[in-house]
């Protein structure tokens, strides 16, 4: 039956990520998260976490491969290695052996901060058993990340590979909405049916749960295998919508709604020297650096309902495979500079430039209802025109200047 997993199926499509662009990872992604604890708090980042289609849309703003598995080992790393302490949120596990080191660096953290550390550690293995054990869907689990908060709310990001189709599988679990872990305990959404999959945590599941305790008590082994066959519940469908990204690395336009594309355009030409007068005045800011700014204003302030296209939040600052276009490490790093002078002053308590970026995405979203603007491929071929200026890069190294014969063309 489909397995009620909180998933994303993913291409395995990412490679190592480069040095240059993991250091960016990690500082865009730690001011990322200290802006949304800032406007609303610890439990709302987790909840972020939590949700398959925020997780996709945070890994594609900050470069990575939009839609592929390697977001979810760059994003777990990027926020383990850059989350400030003062966040209390702590990151352990990962992928390989580092998710086997989990149960300890949970003990670790306890022993600072005063909780339960068996209880957190134990918590850590049960999720891993039951996403490889009680959900047998063809995924092998290699990633298993915990993040955990201060106060002991927790949310587990994990991932599985099916060797046969070459897609990966992300998991996502969150304390807040768990009743139970052996039935219907995820947080997010449906996967898609493939093939045979044995889903013990469904809450149709609950007689061949029980059936299993009273086999082993009473009738012992050797019929467990064909009373489990009678005991199954019956197939499912989805109950909602799944995240499963196409084989495609290219983004297309139907990837993206191009209409908040052109509303963020808007709000950068037509209003932002007037609005946004205060972002403005720092050095070396422009339209495009702004551009970016809306992106990930709106990973920080926008509803679950709008990440429904994470390529949308790839136009913010490329991939680093090319696709859409090579990183402007010039406007990234601008982005690092005005969030983190922002959250600086806010913390002095003066939130004008923060608060600047909310209206910066409040402005874009009210633009897109009428705003009129170029095609995706138009705007993915003047970002490439231009990239060597904006310090374009990629794994396959920095974008060379146009030549003559190409700005004739």
């Amino acid at each position: 039956m489909t397995a009620r997993s909180g998933s994303a199926d993913l291409p395995l499509h990412s490679g190592r990520v480069p040095a240059w662009l993991a250091e960016r990872m990690t500082r865009l992604g730690a001011l990322i998260a200290e802006a949304i604890v800032h406007h609303y708090g610890r439990d709302e980042f987790l909840a972020r976490l939590a949700h398959p289609f925020w997780f996709q849309s945070f890994g594609a703003v900050m470069g990575m491969d939009w839609h592929s598995s390697g977001i979810t080992t760059s994003v777990m790393g990027a926020l383990k290695r850059g989350l400030p302490p003062e966040l209390g949120l702590h990151v352990c596990g990962g992928r390989g052996q580092h998710s086997r080191r989990t149960p300890a660096e949970l003990l670790a953290v306890a022993e600072r901060t005063g909780l339960d550390g068996d209880a957190l550690a134990r918590a850590s293995r049960l999720v891993a058993k039951v996403d490889s054990a009680a959900v047998q869907d063809g995924f092998a689990l290699y990633l298993h990340s915990f993040v955990l908060a201060a106060d002991g709310k927790w949310v587990v990001v994990q991932q599985g590979m099916n060797d046969t189709t070459r897609y990966a599988r992300r998991y996502h679990w969150h304390s807040d909405t768990l009743k139970s872990f052996v039935e219907a305990p995820h947080a997010a959404i449906d996967g898609p049916p493939a093939g045979e999959i044995v889903n013990l945590t469904d809450r149709r599941a609950a007689p061949s749960r029980q059936g299993q305790l009273a086999l082993l008590t009473d009738l012992g082994p050797d019929r467990i295998l064909a009373e489990l066959t009678r005991l199954a519940p019956p197939p499912s469908q989805p109950l909602l919508p799944h995240l499963a990204m196409p084989a495609h690395h290219d983004v297309r336009p139907k990837d993206v709604i191009q209409r908040r594309l052109h509303g963020a355009l808007a709000a950068v030409a037509d209003r932002g020297p007037a609005d946004f007068a205060d972002l403005l005045l720092v050095p070396g800011v422009g339209p495009r650096t702004l551009l970016s700014l809306a992106m990930v204003a709106e990973v920080v302030h926008g509803a679950p309902c709008r990440f429904a296209d994470p390529a949308h939040f790839s136009l913010a600052h490329g991939g680093k495979d090319r696709h859409p276009y090579p990183v402007p490490t010039k406007v990234y790093d601008e982005t690092i500079t005005l969030l983190r002078a922002a959250l600086t002053r806010a913390r002095l308590g003066q939130s004008e430039r923060l608060d600047a970026l909310r209206r910066l995405d409040a402005q874009a979203r009210r633009l897109e209802r009428t705003a009129e603007g170029p095609s995706l491929d138009g705007f993915l071929a003047a970002e490439r025109a231009r990239s060597a200026d904006l310090g374009g890069r990629s794994i396959f190294g920095w974008e060379p200047a146009p030549g003559p014969a190409r700005r004739a063309r």
